[in-house]
């Protein structure tokens, strides 16, 4: 049974939004690494960027909608965006909070706009809230994922974010780790795993964090065709079938955000714009004609690689829907 049929026998209903509080934005699929998992095959050698006319229309939207308190930049890794110190001022100027993904050892990379501290700086400066993703607390599993060295990196970035006071609980900056599983299962429950990682952090780094999220992998980009190469996709799709958790369709993401792409394409979610699966209903499919009354009532567009999302505890950008 696909998650459409779930839900139609449930609600006799489609999958409605009912809010937009968050503007998730996309801005290129340039990254300084090449992850396993990464839904959209995101890599140094790919081009796709948000010019600076989409990050000027976005940050109208954010001007216009007082509703929407959150602007979420994602990526690729999106401090490798010109227009990302754009987004960060120019959201902050409108008075909304701003959440940045990054992979933790792009601050070390050459040719960004900023070196290690003054990015650092810069997003403590601005309240920035981020979530790193770090797939594991131990080295060689980091290393083994992402590359030798990487590991170092990551704690290096880490260490420096704690020193201007992210992660300490009193500061009001905050600092959230992502773990994604190396293989075809389940993520284990968010909170034990999050005690597992504060515990061997601080004791052998002295680092400290605000929240772990635990991400379940989406069967799409490489991570899909990696699962197909080994002769693991059905079975891993069916794992996600039968972990369906109808506890999570409430507070499912694609419910309170829209998702904008590097071009100013509308999509209901960062992995519906991986899959290139548009907004099903005749509502404004680009962020220059944005319209919140009418994107915040839409028809969700669903697909089987929705079973991740509402899989055991639940898939959303921050954190488990269902925290057990």
């Amino acid at each position: 049974m696909t998650v459409c049929e779930r839900f139609n026998s449930m609600n006799n209903s489609h999958l409605l939004a009912d809010a937009i509080t968050t503007l998730q934005v996309n801005v290129g699929y340039k990254c300084n690494m090449s992850c396993s998992h990464c839904h959209l095959a995101c890599g140094p050698g790919r081009t796709e960027s948000m010019s600076v006319d989409v990050a000027e229309a976005v940050l109208r939207v954010l001007a216009e909608n007082e509703a929407i308190d959150t602007l979420d930049i994602t990526g690729g890794a999106p401090e490798l965006n010109p227009n990302f110190r754009l987004l960060v001022e120019g959201a902050c100027e409108a008075g909304k909070h701003v959440i940045a993904r990054t992979n933790l050892t792009v601050f070390f990379e050459d040719g960004m706009n900023f070196s290690p501290d003054s990015l650092a700086d810069f997003l403590a400066a601005h309240g920035v809230e981020i979530t790193a993703s770090l797939p594991c607390y131990l080295e060689a599993n980091v290393d083994a994922a992402r590359g030798h060295g990487a590991y170092g990196k990551s704690i290096r970035a880490l260490q420096m974010l704690n020193e201007r006071g992210y992660g300490s609980g009193s500061s009001g900056l905050v600092l959230n780790l992502v773990y994604n599983p190396a293989g075809p299962f389940l993520s284990p429950p968010e909170r034990a795993l999050e005690g597992d990682y504060k515990r061997e952090l601080n004791a052998r780094f002295g680092i400290v964090f605000d929240r772990l999220y635990s991400f379940s992998n989406m069967p799409v980009g490489r991570f899909r065709n990696r699962l197909a190469l080994n002769g693991e996709l059905e079975r891993y799709i069916e794992l996600l079938r039968k972990a369906f958790n109808p506890a999570t369709l409430g507070g499912l993401m694609c419910r309170r955000m829209i998702s904008v792409g590097w071009n100013g394409t509308l999509y209901d979610c960062d992995f519906n714009q991986a899959l290139g699966i548009g907004l099903v209903e005749d509502v404004s499919c680009g962020i220059e004609a944005f319209d919140r009354e009418r994107l915040q009532t839409r028809r969700i567009a669903l697909g089987d690689h929705c079973h991740a999302c509402t899989a055991g505890q639940g898939l959303t950008c921050t954190g488990a829907i269902t925290i057990t």
